[in-house]
């Protein structure tokens, strides 16, 4: 690993031992594709540190197989690195929403969820993927989301992707990426294809 020194050192009292071991909230959001992609890397190399790993699936539909569902519910049942779960918060509801007070609750389930596995540390990285659409729609609070972060025990990292992250979430995060779209194969009429969206 470089060794550099960072332009900043913080007035907490840590240690570096202490800074560098705390638990992080990672927000990927923006309107390039890449903000899943990336969450589930960091997956990979919590899975590679033997760390429990839980994936809530917020928006994509129960019905989509994706490649890293399969690719990490394997690696999670190896008995080589950490345990992998995975839970999609409804039966298929996508981005064409056909239900909305349905999705909605299932949503709002899918957080009291995590606010429990977070208070018992059941895991230790947890992937909130397309978690802040459910904000941004209104139906779970980004105040009360910041809240049970910022309160969480343990050493849990967590990880939100989705477009239109709140600012609220934003500006508590540790580390923040906006990916930003120059252009898109969708843009001129080209559908997503297998292997590449999913």
């Amino acid at each position: 690993m470089p060794q550099g020194q960072p332009t900043v050192v913080p007035d907490d009292g840590l240690t570096t031992r202490q800074r560098r071991n705390r638990p992080l909230v990672f927000v990927h959001t923006g309107q390039g594709k890449g903000k899943s992609t990336a969450a589930f890397g960091l997956a990979l190399r919590a899975w590679n540190q033997n760390w429990p790993v839980g994936v809530f699936q917020f928006v994509k539909s129960a019905k989509w197989r994706v490649g890293e569902e399969r690719a990490l519910r394997v690696l999670g049942d190896s008995g080589e690195g950490g345990t992998v779960a995975w839970h999609k918060m409804g039966e298929g509801w996508s981005w064409v929403q056909r239900d909305m007070a349905s999705s909605e609750e299932a949503a709002r389930e899918g957080w009291e969820q995590v606010k429990r596995d977070l208070a018992a540390e059941t895991y230790r990285l947890y992937v909130l993927d397309e978690f802040a659409y459910p904000m941004h729609w209104g139906w779970v609070d980004p105040d009360e989301v910041v809240s049970v972060l910022r309160d969480r025990p343990g050493t849990q990292h967590v990880v939100i992707t989705g477009r239109n992250a709140p600012a609220q979430l934003v500006d508590f995060a540790d580390l923040v990426t906006d990916m930003s779209k120059v252009k898109h194969p969708m843009d001129t009429g080209q559908k997503g294809q297998r292997g590449i969206e999913w």
